[in-house]
């Protein structure tokens, strides 16, 4: 039997991303804004992408990101400020102020999905080259990174049969947790620290005023809770679960039952219930591998750390990574310097242990871990509660809360 060899196609840029998420869309804004020429190179559909349901608080650095770059249209007509978020515990509602505290600044919450789509829209305007479903379905040949650790890096891509070589000076890796930039470094060049936390979040989407104006976190007996939302009548809810549970065991009715049980009782008077648009479990952990940087290729967002949701942080640090790695390119470029390049790991890694921190901290302060089951329960709940209680009437912790939640510096 004789074989079709494909001659491979090759094309040349300064910077390959590879990922077509909100980090390599924002990364390839930023490029673009300073003038360097760039190729977004993707293994799923846009489709695909924009069916992921994620995380939909923007902190103002990420929002202010995203008003340089001129994706911001839709985010100011639709995206709601928050100046406060809400703590509930032992049954009572606590409304947090941030603006007051943090200099005016605020969140915004936008879907991450709806930023996703503002910046494929822009790209798409300005006429930019993204390849969507660089992955040949029949042979499984998806996309690779190449020679990163020479100043010729490479990456290589199947699409619709065709084999396709392109040729760069720096790799972005903006290709989630499970992309193929983080797993193709020796592992003897890369150090990886995990966290797996012993439950995971149930969450529901549904077109329902939401209960609170504030995002708002509970602690109970029962276990957290989150009250968040997308609009003014659509919003987003989740309790915690066991890491076993299984969705199809979780009725509507069952979930708004056990979510009435975990916030306080006017509000739970007042929710408004209705079917789910989509329902479905995360899990939860933390991770971090160092460094970001090996040779030509750089790891930026979900490809290089993960935070449990608790403080809505990932699609923030991911900005920060990328306004960074944005930066420090157009430095290379733009003023021959290194030093930015240089540094990249290590103000990233600064900024996104800090955060790792806080979700840490935040969430062993709001959930049930199953250790604290039986005689230790009650002693683990009434310290919880004790440090809530400090939290929300001491003016240096809540400093402190607030200026990590509405994001450090980048």
């Amino acid at each position: 039997m004789a074989f079709k060899i494909l001659a491979m196609k090759t094309l040349s840029t300064q910077v390959v991303i590879v990922g077509a998420g909100p980090s390599g869309l924002l990364l390839g804004a930023l490029l673009h804004k300073a003038g360097i020429e760039h190729i977004i190179v993707e293994r799923q559909s846009g489709d695909y992408v924009l069916g992921r349901i994620r995380a939909g608080v923007l902190e103002q650095g990420t929002t202010d990101l995203l008003d340089y770059v001129g994706v911001n249209e839709r985010l100011h007509k639709e995206g709601l400020r928050h100046d406060a978020f809400a703590l509930i515990f032992k049954g009572a509602f606590h409304r947090i102020n941030i603006s007051d505290r943090q200099g005016g600044k605020h969140m915004t919450v936008y879907g991450q999905t709806e930023v996703t789509r503002d910046l494929m829209d822009h790209r798409a305007a300005l006429g930019l080259q993204t390849v969507y479903e660089a992955e040949d379905k029949k042979t499984g040949r998806s996309v690779a990174v190449h020679d990163f650790d020479t100043d010729h890096p490479r990456v290589t891509f199947t699409k619709e049969g065709e084999n396709y070589e392109i040729k760069a000076r720096f790799i972005a890796g903006c290709d989630g947790y499970h992309g193929v930039c983080r797993a193709s470094v020796p592992t003897r060049s890369i150090q990886n620290f995990e966290k797996v936390y012993p439950f995971g979040w149930l969450g529901v989407l549904s077109d329902t005023p939401p209960v609170y104006h504030e995002v708002t976190y509970s602690n109970t007996e029962r276990g957290f809770a989150l009250s968040s939302l997308r609009s003014m009548t659509r919003s987003r809810y989740y309790i915690q679960c066991g890491i076993d549970e299984k969705v199809e065991n979780w009725s509507d009715d069952r979930f708004w039952a056990e979510f009435k049980t975990r916030i306080d009782p006017e509000a739970a008077k007042r929710l408004v219930t209705g079917p789910s648009l989509e329902k479905s479990i995360a899990p939860l952990r933390s991770f971090v591998a160092e460094p970001m940087r090996f040779g030509s290729m750089f790891l930026a967002g979900d490809a290089a750390h993960i935070v449990p949701p608790t403080g809505a942080k990932g699609l923030n640090l991911a900005a920060g990574d990328v306004n960074v790695l944005s930066q420090a390119m157009v430095e290379y470029f733009q003023e021959k310097s290194k030093a930015g390049i240089d540094n990249y790991s290590a103000r990233c890694l600064r900024r996104v242990w800090n955060a790792e921190r806080f979700s840490w901290w935040f969430t062993s302060l709001m959930h049930k871990f199953p250790d604290t089951e039986g005689q230790n329960f009650g002693f683990q709940q009434k310290i919880q509660e004790a440090e809530l209680d400090y939290l929300v009437h001491s003016e240096a912790a809540l400093q402190s809360i607030t200026e990590n939640y509405v994001g450090l510096p980048h």
